[in-house]
């Protein structure tokens, strides 16, 4: 028996990358998983493989959509909310369109979910949400409209919730990975820190499931350098050239 082992969890954009392999984590540790994101032939190929699993497709921007997978996953002992979206933009660059894409997927996409799932945990006293943010959500960095944005938004949103649902029975923790290798980072021209296979990834977020840690930022020290960057005064950060 493990910690999973049993439970059902609702992962939320798990058709690819680090989602797919945290479901396959997930899976070999006994979980029976729920697994949603946009993609349906995706999330059938993966249901189809592991040994407890459910495709489960919805469109997270969708209010309508978002309730009803909420009424079809049925009880629950956790979720995890990893849907993304990504395009590298500058401020120069602005297009409405994409930045607001951005924002309803990765940060408004999960008030939709949440506002589905939290009532539930909190009446029966129990419940597990695990939030995938990211470092790009610490500091603004160039070229990062829309996406830095809905991290940090994220970020806030979880550090709420935490303070809130403390001695409630309901767990919340906060996953910040760095650049891991999908389709999403594909789209960067720039060298990429301590780059992480999504399996790798996958492993960090299942560790963090396990622990009692509200926080997860990796990988080290890549991490650090990020959260250091919070500390310079801003004289520093944007100096004129």
């Amino acid at each position: 028996m493990t910690l999973f082992a049993a439970k059902t969890y609702w992962l939320i954009g798990a058709s690819h990358g680090l989602g797919r392999e945290t479901a396959r984590l997930l899976d070999h540790e006994g979980a029976r998983l729920i697994l949603s994101a946009r993609s349906k032939d995706a999330l059938q190929e993966l249901a189809q493989e592991l040994r407890h699993a459910i495709a489960l497709p919805v469109d997270v921007t969708d209010l309508n959509a978002v309730a009803e997978a909420a009424r079809t996953a049925g009880p629950l002992d956790g979720v995890i909310y990893n849907a993304g979206a990504y395009e590298p933009m500058r401020t120069q660059d602005w297009d409405s369109s994409t930045v607001l894409k951005m924002s309803d997927v990765n940060f408004t996409g999960a008030l939709r979910v949440l506002g589905e799932v939290v009532p539930g945990f909190v009446r029966q006293k129990r419940g597990d949400i695990t939030l995938v943010g990211s470092l790009a959500g610490y500091r603004g960095l160039p070229a990062s409209i829309g996406y830095g944005a809905s991290k940090a938004a994220l970020i806030s949103l979880a550090e709420t919730m935490r303070h809130d649902l403390k001695g409630s029975g309901v767990t919340v923790r906060l996953v910040n990975p760095g650049f891991i290798r999908t389709r999403l980072t594909d789209k960067n021209s720039f060298r990429m820190p301590q780059l992480l296979e999504p399996h790798e990834a996958a492993r960090h977020v299942v560790a963090a499931m396990r622990s009692r840690r509200f926080r997860t930022d990796f990988p080290r020290p890549f991490s650090y350098a990020i959260k250091a960057l919070h500390l310079l005064p801003d004289w520093i950060l944007y100096r004129r050239k």
